[in-house]
């Protein structure tokens, strides 16, 4: 199996890399201080083709694969993982989402605006009271006439006060019994919906993460994506290319940290020597570059699959689960090596440190991955 990138995937890593050392490095601190959200950014990635990844060229979307949705969100997140984060997010949720199951007429009016990045996609399954616990919503969407009436709130949502459109999964049956949860389509500007709290948050804070709240929230019949019950099992599916998004992700937080890390023990001298020369972080270096290299070869495994339109559920569980964890020991390494410095704001292991850790809650926990794997792998 080869995984070596083609020349296509080496150009759009070159793009990507040049674009986050160009237009994000430079305010990396600033936007994690303020929690700012930097729109514009997200609009001239739209321009390059960074937001409509996988979205095939006629609807307006680059039309590429996998292997170069992984290598932007990667080179991205080793310069600001929240900006890989909300990219991620648009591409495999919201836009995701519609691609795979809006109809024709769907596809056609919100894929060319969200791969443009004209419009900003949010994904709403998680509430306050439900997070792995999805069967049991408590925002639901009730049939009258023609239309919808949406009630209810969604929580950690990425883009959940910017997003120009969002992708809302409700329940529409009882409580707990199956295919209770039908997904809609609904616009910022509709009555009844609204953003509400941002959180503040440890890490990923230039990414917008907010509530949505609908009341009394009406939607034609004509915003439903697919059928109605299908909600949850779309949601599922959907998440198997969002796991890759987050190993992604995880990759490049560790490989971020890991270089600087790495450009650090080589510059660092005590007793006359670099401190690359002594065992104690040497070692360490090479744990953190076997632990990455591991990570990534899962995570190319988890695209090929997905390119080739292969069951993926287990390998993506075990790609998200396990870079994840790597992007936290590593991260964490790193500040070590870095030492008292590492602990300071002045340079960039911190940072990694704190965003590292949203990667083993977002979009299902650890916890919930090995409950994936566990389940595929015991399969009768």
């Amino acid at each position: 199996m080869n995984f070596e990138p083609n020349e296509l995937t080496l150009q759009v890593a070159h793009t990507a890399r040049d674009f986050a050392r160009q237009h994000i490095k430079p305010h990396v601190m600033d936007w994690d201080e303020s929690q700012e959200f930097p729109l514009q950014i997200f609009k001239q990635l739209g321009q390059l083709g960074m937001m409509g990844v996988l979205v095939p060229e006629e609807y307006g979307g680059a039309g590429l694969s996998y292997f170069e949705y992984k290598t932007i969100i990667e080179e991205i997140a080793k310069v600001d993982g929240s900006i890989g984060l909300s990219v991620a997010a648009h591409n495999s949720l919201c836009t995701g989402h519609i691609l795979l199951f809006a109809n024709e007429t769907q596809k056609k009016h919100y894929l060319p605006k969200l791969a443009t990045a004209e419009w900003l996609g949010a994904w709403g399954l998680t509430e306050p009271n439900t997070g792995s616990d999805a069967g049991n919503m408590k925002c639901t969407a009730v049939k009258e006439g023609d239309n919808w009436v949406i009630n209810g709130t969604k929580n950690w949502i990425t883009h959940g006060r910017t997003g120009d459109v969002a992708v809302v999964i409700c329940r529409t049956g009882e409580p707990r019994e199956k295919n209770n949860a039908t997904a809609f389509v609904v616009e910022r500007g509709t009555p009844g919906f609204s953003g509400g709290k941002k959180e503040n948050k440890l890490g990923m804070r230039a990414s917008e993460t907010a509530e949505m709240i609908f009341e009394n929230c009406i939607i034609p019949d004509a915003n439903r994506l697919g059928e109605v019950g299908e909600g949850f099992k779309q949601a599922m599916k959907v998440l198997d290319g969002g796991r890759i998004s987050i190993a992604s992700l995880s990759l490049g937080i560790a490989k971020g940290a890991y270089e600087a890390a790495v450009q650090y023990a080589q510059e660092r001298h005590q007793f006359d020597k670099p401190i690359s020369s002594f065992q104690g972080i040497s070692f360490k270096l090479a744990d953190m570059a076997t632990e990455i290299q591991a990570a990534d070869l899962l995570t190319l495994k988890a695209c090929d699959l997905k390119n080739r339109h292969e069951p993926v559920t287990k390998v993506a569980a075990m790609a998200k689960y396990y870079a994840s964890e790597v992007a936290v020991k590593v991260s964490n390494d790193a500040v070590q090596v870095f030492g008292g410095y590492g602990y300071t704001k002045d340079f960039p292991v911190e940072k990694f440190y704190r965003d590292s850790k949203l990667c083993t809650i977002g979009e299902g926990t650890s916890e919930i991955q090995k409950l994936v794997i566990s389940r595929e792998v015991l399969k009768a």
